[in-house]
């Protein structure tokens, strides 16, 4: 049976987001607590870039040491073949990133208005499968092709995109629709015929910019199995992304879920493990500085509360008579030392080992790599410009050798 799978992209689409932003500590803990919800695969950012370089490698190192579990990291490239050699490249132990997405535009209005008379289709086809077959070149396990601007891209045209991808040697094909138009119904039928044409998987990339990303998302992925492919899914923590956002993670796994007829019908391919849901969108809301709206699905102040007479009294009597799914499913909010009032000792940039000393033993945190562990306490909070949480603690604790690729050059 075809199964779905979650590829959340927040450390790629999520981190562009205007007026906002994560350092690369921050975007380590997303890969941490995705990790630990159970997502199938972390787009974890663009290894190309000479500042992600270190990040790149603290992952590999991370991802090898087990910190992630079973988490799958991919990087993300234009589809140029010179950015993936270049990304290929980028190693820790010896290793590369396993799993790629490569993007280019393949719309007629991106080819006009964008490209200008740069590209035509032939050369969008030449310059992605030449990109495939470096990424293949290079060691990489598993390719996937971003058709950006797919929701504007004629049917003709992204059969003929994805099935020169899949002979180059990509496994999967991305529709984005970049813009956000797509309907529920028409994306479905659209990634059955796709899917069904080409005999791959096609992963659903949907922007926010009607409100129907989610929607779009799980209509998307109804398409891929109903030609009997399985379905990969694009999303972002709290729904961050460009302009309005991108689909949903946690509201596009309450959907499969819980959602009215699909009980039956779909297989979540991921061990997902929701009582992380409130500590990562909560850390999330505080390390992009984007506080949560009242009604935000599953995690926000107001998703489990009552008040009007009707409400309140079939709340009290079985929360079932209002409330479509177990609010405790979705684990206890973070309590976190930073947060608390009155008098408390906190660690950080400019503290001291005795107060390092004293937080760790409070969180019963005991460091792999006690004077390194004190360093990089320093350096992540220096880096994000915020209070350290209790998880981004005992992460440094865990993992300080990994971590320390981070800061190259720094802690000699």
């Amino acid at each position: 049976m075809p199964t779905i799978h979650f590829l959340d992209v927040t450390n790629r689409d999520g981190v562009q987001t205007a007026r906002t932003g994560l350092s690369k500590f921050g975007k380590t803990m997303v890969n941490f607590y995705l990790g630990r919800l159970g997502a199938a695969q972390s787009e974890i950012g663009f290894p190309f870039l000479f500042h992600e370089v270190p990040y790149v490698r603290a992952q590999l190192a991370l991802a090898e040491a087990g910190a992630f579990g079973g988490l799958r990291l991919s990087g993300w490239c234009r589809g140029v073949a010179g950015d993936v050699e270049k990304a290929v490249g980028v190693r820790a132990g010896g290793k590369g990133l396993a799993h790629y997405n490569l993007s280019i535009s393949t719309s007629d209005y991106m080819i006009a208005n964008k490209f200008r008379g740069r590209l035509d289709r032939d050369a969008i086809v030449r310059e992605m499968t030449a990109a495939v077959r470096a990424a293949k070149a290079g060691g990489v396990e598993t390719v996937g092709v971003n058709a950006e601007d797919g929701s504007r891209t004629d049917d003709g045209f992204l059969v003929e995109f994805a099935l020169a991808a899949k002979e180059a040697g990509a496994d999967r094909v991305r529709y984005c629709d970049t813009i956000g138009g797509d309907t529920p119904d028409r994306i479905r039928e659209r990634f059955a015929r796709l899917a069904g044409a080409v005999k791959m998987p096609v992963e659903t990339h949907c922007h926010n910019d009607l409100g129907l990303a989610v929607a779009n998302s799980v209509s998307g992925a109804l398409g891929d199995l109903d030609a009997g492919q399985d379905a990969w899914i694009n999303t972002c923590v709290n729904g961050i992304g460009e302009r309005s956002g991108n689909a949903d993670l946690l509201s596009t796994i309450l959907a499969f879920r819980h959602g009215f007829g699909l009980e039956d019908r779909v297989e979540i391919g991921d061990a997902l493990d929701l009582s992380w849901a409130r500590r990562f969108a909560l850390w999330a809301s505080y390390a992009f500085g984007q506080p949560l709206p009242y009604n935000q699905v599953g995690v926000g102040r107001n998703a489990f509360s009552h008040e009007s007479g009707i409400h309140a009294d079939g709340a009290l009597k079985d929360h079932g008579n209002y409330e479509l799914y177990d609010e405790r499913t979705l684990g206890p909010f973070p309590d976190d030392r930073h947060a608390k009032n009155g008098r408390v000792v906190l660690t950080g940039e400019y503290g001291g080992k005795a107060g390092f000393r004293h937080v760790m033993d409070g969180l019963r945190v005991e460091p792999v790599d006690d004077d390194l562990a004190f360093k990089l306490v320093q350096l992540c909070n220096a880096q994000t410009g915020r209070p350290l949480t209790d998880d981004e603690l005992r992460f440094i604790g865990e993992y300080p050798r990994e971590l320390a690729l981070l800061f190259p050059g720094q802690l000699d």
